[in-house]
Formats: structure tokens, C-alpha cells, sequence
């Protein structure tokens, strides 16, 4: 969050060079989130009470510590000018922008023949534009006071792009939300096609499930990237899509990594891989294990690498003994390997080219 530094001179009648009072507060803030004033009076004054003055009216007082300073907590309500006071010391003033609460969402699964909508709420109540484009064509471009619902048509797949705009005005600062919504059919499965396809793939890739592309065909990788997706959200590991997908997808993150770091973790429980870079998760990827349940729990390190084949491997990176992360053609929903994790054969050389000597690998249930 930006911050303005304000430093501020006062005059006390006794003391008129040797104290002064300073604030600082955030530049900008969002109605109803709570910021904190600092300040400090130098040179250091010790238990000074401190009044603070929102408008020039005193909203509460805070008590200066051992070196002078201060903090004040207090909820913005609007764009506000704030200044303290102590004794007969008063700071300058400090300037707060504040920005409406926009609340945007997309109600519904958005699949075909099924409500769906767009919900929008301002907070404090302030005229707002919201334009809604079905593919390339403007559907809707209409102004709001407070709140909107906005019914979409489901009766064929379609594309919604919806923008919010809340324009500046008397010391609020404008803001923008855009939104996109699908209107996807029910069900699909390998060999369907079709913009649905493409409004999935395209979900999933943003979610950070391995896809080597959109291409509207789901084929055997978008296949692999739902099995994924289901093994990550505690669904059944059918690789179909049906209207319960559909909701899961609409509101899904990208999973979360149980430990911190660049590292590889694998979850046996429920046959994942995921890459993880800087503490976030940048690669989903579904796996195969050991059907004996051998595969070994614990955390290893990555100490051979192999570009290609090696046997029946595919690009496989070893971490213990003879257990590697590898391609292979095979890779079913449930464990089916001799310990090894199987990848599919196309991810197999980019894990390869993201994971160096020495990585770090979690193998856990």
C-alpha cells in the first residue's frame, strides 16, 4: 500500500523550536478496511498522549512509546483528512483517498439451460456502468445506483465479459472489476469439442493444471488435466465433466503446497504431482504410483537426471535408489507402477527442464 510521509511542525508557546509532531497515513485505502496512523513526536517524548482528528474531529487518542512514536487504528468510512494533536502540538494534515467496496460475482454453474448471473454491490451506495460483451458483441451497457443483478442468457455456450466501473468522483478514487462467466455444456468427456472445451481448457490453465495447449478438443491431455483437477478437490476420479465440475471450477484456486520453498511434492492419497516455485504452486500435474503402495514417503533429493530414454523411462529425474519421476504411456487414475511416478510422456521432458540437480522432492500420503 502506498504511503505519503507528512512531516509536521509545532509550536508549542514555551518550546517553540525544540518539539514537533509528525503523522503519516496511507495514500489509499478501500471503504471499510481498517489502516493504522503512525506518528512520533521529536525529539522523543515518552507517554505523551496524542489525540487524532478525523475532519478536525478527535476520533480516539494513542500514547507515544519510549522513542516518541505512536500507532492509531481506525476504519475508513471515506476519504478523510487526518491530524493529531498533543498538548500544543498539532501535525499538518495527511490526505486519505478512499475507493468504494466493489463486490462482483458470477452466480450459477453456467452450464447450459441453468440460472446464471451477475451480482454486483458498491458500498457506500455510488452510481456505477456495468458493460457485459458476448464474444465481440456489447450486450449490455447500463448504469447501476448501489447494486445490480444482471440475468445471463443459458441457452447456448457462450462467452461473458463483464466490466465494472465506479468513476472518481469527490475524493473517492475510481475502480474497475472485470469478471468472466462461461455458458458451457452439461457433460463432456474424451472426444468432445466445441467452445465448452475451450472455456474448460482455458480454466484450467489458469488454475495451473497441465495442459500443453487450448485447442477445443478434449483429448487425452485435457483428460488428464480434469483427473487432476478431481484428485484435487475430493471429487470422483471419472476424468468426465459434469455440472458438478462446472460449480467446483467456477470457484477453485490453485491447490496449496504443504511446505514452503522450490521443491517437487507428491501426494500418494490422491495421486498428484505439483511443482512448486517460491511457495506457490505453479504446476498440477496427474500421476500414477506405486500399486504395492511402495513408492517411498519421505524427503528426498533429485540425484540423476536422464534426457530421454532410459529403459523404459522417459526423461526420468531419480530421488531414491531406483524410484524416479518419469513419463511413461500409461498413467490411469489409480496407482498402477512398480514405485516410480508416472507422469504423462508430454510433461515428462518439461519437469525435466524446471527441475535441477538437487531438488527437492516430498513424497507424502
Amino acid at each position: 500500500m502506498a504511503v505519503c510521509v507528512i512531516a509536521l511542525a509545532l509550536v508549542p508557546a514555551a518550546h517553540a523550536s525544540s518539539f514537533s509532531l509528525e503523522l503519516t497515513a496511507p495514500a489509499s485505502a478501500t471503504s471499510g478496511d481498517t489502516v493504522v496512523l503512525r506518528g512520533r513526536v521529536v525529539p522523543a517524548l515518552a507517554d505523551a498522549t496524542v489525540t487524532v482528528l478525523r475532519d478536525g474531529v478527535a476520533i480516539g487518542a494513542a500514547t507515544t512509546g519510549a522513542d516518541g512514536t505512536f500507532a492509531f487504528r481506525t476504519r475508513v468510512e471515506g476519504p478523510a483528512t487526518y491530524s493529531a494533536t498533543a498538548g500544543e502540538l498539532a501535525s499538518a494534515p495527511a490526505v486519505l483517498a478512499a475507493r468504494p467496496r466493489v463486490t462482483a460475482r458470477v452466480v450459477g454453474s453456467g452450464v447450459v439451460g441453468t440460472p446464471l448471473r451477475l451480482e454486483v454491490r458498491v458500498q457506500p451506495v455510488r452510481t456505477f456502468q456495468v458493460t457485459v460483451r458476448r464474444g465481440s458483441t456489447v450486450w449490455l451497457s447500463r448504469s447501476f445506483e448501489g447494486a445490480a443483478r444482471i440475468r445471463f442468457s443459458t441457452r447456448a455456450s457462450w462467452t461473458y465479459r463483464a466490466l465494472v466501473t465506479v468513476p472518481a468522483d469527490g475524493g473517492w478514487l475510481a475502480v474497475e472489476r472485470s469478471l468472466t462467466a462461461g455458458v458451457v455444456q452439461p457433460r463432456l468427456a474424451l472426444g468432445s469439442r466445441g467452445a465448452s472445451v475451450r472455456i474448460l481448457e482455458a480454466r484450467l490453465r489458469e488454475l495451473r493444471y497441465a495442459l500443453p495447449r487450448v485447442d477445443s478438443l478434449y483429448g487425452l491431455d485435457t483428460y488428464q488435466a480434469v483427473l487432476a483437477f478431481q484428485k484435487v478437490n475430493g471429487l470422483p476420479w471419472t476424468g468426465r465433466v459434469d455440472a458438478r465440475v462446472w460449480r467446483r471450477l467456477r470457484t477453485a484456486s490453485p491447490p496449496r503446497p504443504r511446505y514452503r520453498g522450490d521443491h517437487i511434492e507428491v501426494s500418494k492419497g490422491r495421486q498428484y504431482l505439483l511443482v512448486v516455485g517460491g511457495g506457490q504452486t505453479q504446476l498440477v500435474v496427474h500421476v500414477s504410483t506405486g500399486a504395492t503402495g511402495n513408492t517411498p514417503i519421505g524427503r528426498w533429493q533429485v540425484y540423476r537426471k536422464v534426457t530421454g530414454w532410459d529403459w523404459v523411462l522417459w526423461y526420468p529425474m531419480y530421488f531414491l535408489r531406483g524410484f524416479a519421476i518419469h513419463g511413461y504411456p500409461s498413467v490411469p487414475a489409480y496407482p498402477a507402477s512398480h514405485g516410480c511416478v508416472r507422469v504423462p510422456m508430454w510433461v515428462a521432458p518439461q519437469l525435466s527442464s524446471r527441475i535441477g540437480w538437487g531438488q527437492t522432492v516430498y513424497v507424502y500420503w
